[in-house]
């Protein structure tokens, strides 16, 4: 059993520190700071509940069953946390989701003093590490803080399923009367990617939650109220109830992280993916001397990869526009025209040959005789980061410019006639 959940405790962790990557960031958005901060406490949850973590927490306070009541709080503290973050993804009014959450924290406070109350007064001396809830099904008190915290969990899932469920199908019916307003045929998508991501969420949140409630939950209240007609159901707390609630709070845990995880990795794909495909073009103007020097970007996530090397293409193109030849690049437009290229293609082939010549011009000493610094500006690269795709496509391209050394001698002379 300690393997089952401090395997789901490792999982929530990742997950809490993939979503707490930038902590300054993270600290002043109350949705991240709350996913993080549930999801931590679903894992500490988990951690607390295995066998081995019960029985090192026994001994170092020398309380029997001590960690009894800390793990109930822990689940208590996991259920309000649910619901506080529940609160800020729907969001509001900033005044009237603090106020909710500051309602909820009251009402799980209450409960988590309960809970140790009743443990302190209680008679608990006997340490049981698996079968702690069924052993002490009848004894006084400690019956009390095993239904108080099932059934405080229990409201929690309860309420949670139903908001996820209401908020289900308020988005099928958003979809459905913006796409009748719009006019939109049989054939046009039934939601928007965001929506999609939304709604595959909350279904995660439903599900998990649901075994939460039916595997642990309802498992250990059955098993307890069978000890009360003096039936023996243990199994059902002891060998069915952990491993579904792990699992089901990692359902859950992956519902509120998904449509806030997926639209980032997106991100970072296409980024390293434009990035790769201006490699050609970098090829050809990392050699060019720039005031910009970019750093060392193997550590760094895709974005910011992409960005430096945008950076450095943007500064070396500044550097080779007085020496970009228009009269040769003239040439390839018309042979590209008449080739049966579209005017955009045919121009940015054109513009990458110049690019490509100035780029040896400058590596050979060749741009040093030049006595009228040419003024033509690249119109590919104005389009930010496409028209960089697009110059880098052409040199990638058979026939073009394609495998051509920037160090290598010059094919044309200077305009200056040498």
């Amino acid at each position: 059993m300690s393997y089952v959940v401090y395997l789901a405790a490792a999982i929530l962790g990742m997950a809490a520190v993939l979503l707490f990557r930038r902590p300054r960031q993270a600290l002043t958005n109350p949705l991240t700071a709350s996913t993080c901060v549930s999801i931590l406490i679903g894992a500490c949850c988990f951690s607390a509940a295995a066998p081995a973590t019960l029985a090192t927490v026994n001994n170092m306070t020398g309380i029997a069953n001590f960690g009894a009541p800390m793990t109930y709080s822990l689940i208590s503290a996991y259920s309000c946390s649910l619901f506080i973050l529940l609160i800020y993804w729907r969001g509001g009014p900033v005044v009237t989701l603090r106020r909710t959450a500051l309602a909820f924290i009251g009402v799980y406070g209450l409960l988590i003093a309960a809970i140790i109350t009743l443990f302190t007064v209680g008679d608990a001396h006997v340490e049981r590490l698996r079968d702690l809830d069924t052993y002490y099904a009848n004894t006084p008190y400690i019956r009390e803080m095993i239904v108080l915290y099932l059934l405080g969990h229990l409201v929690c899932c309860l309420v949670i399923c139903g908001v996820c469920l209401r908020w289900t199908r308020q988005l099928r019916q958003e979809t459905a009367s913006s796409a009748a307003a719009d006019g939109a045929g049989p054939g046009a998508p039934a939601a928007s990617k965001g929506d999609r991501l939304l709604r595959a969420g909350l279904w995660l949140i439903v599900i998990g939650l649901g075994m939460d409630m039916s595997g642990f939950v309802l498992a250990k209240i059955i098993a307890v109220t069978a000890r009360w007609y003096g039936r023996d159901l243990d199994f059902l707390s002891t060998t069915v109830a952990p491993p579904l609630a792990s699992v089901g709070a990692v359902i859950c845990s992956l519902g509120f992280v998904l449509p806030r995880i997926v639209p980032a990795v997106g991100a970072q794909w296409r980024s390293l993916r434009h990035y790769r495909r201006l490699a050609p073009l970098w090829k050809v103007l990392r050699h060019v001397p720039t005031a910009f020097v970019s750093p060392s970007t193997w550590y760094r996530l895709p974005q910011s990869r992409l960005r430096m090397r945008e950076m450095a293409i943007h500064d070396a193109l500044l550097v080779l526009t007085p020496h970009l030849d228009e009269r040769a690049g003239s040439g390839v437009l018309r042979r590209a025209l008449a080739a049966g290229c579209d005017p955009t293609a045919a121009r940015a082939k054109a513009e990458a040959s110049m690019v490509v010549e100035a780029a040896r011009q400058l590596a050979w000493g060749a741009a040093d005789s030049l006595t009228e610094p040419g003024t033509y500006e690249l119109r590919t690269s104005k389009d930010a980061s496409r028209g960089l795709l697009r110059l880098a496509q052409e040199l990638n391209t058979p026939g073009t410019v394609v495998g051509v050394d920037p160090l290598a001698a010059p094919t044309h002379g200077t305009r200056n006639g040498s």
